[in-house]
């Protein structure tokens, strides 16, 4: 999956895949979500998920 929304470098489903050597993007998801995420203008992943651990944290 490409970078959109330039949030992919925090997301927690960004992984590094030794076979490819870079940094893939883990989500599971089918082949009709990947079409519409492909061929469709977001301003940001639908799928994101913050990957900082210590958010909730701070907020306490």
């Amino acid at each position: 999956m490409k970078n959109i929304g330039g949030t992919c470098d925090t997301c927690a489903y960004l992984i590094y895949d030794e076979e490819y050597e870079e940094y893939v993007c883990d989500i599971d998801i089918d082949e009709d979500d990947y079409v519409r995420m492909t061929f469709r203008q977001f301003r940001s992943c639908p799928y994101y998920r913050s990957g900082d651990e210590y958010r909730i944290a701070r907020k306490q």
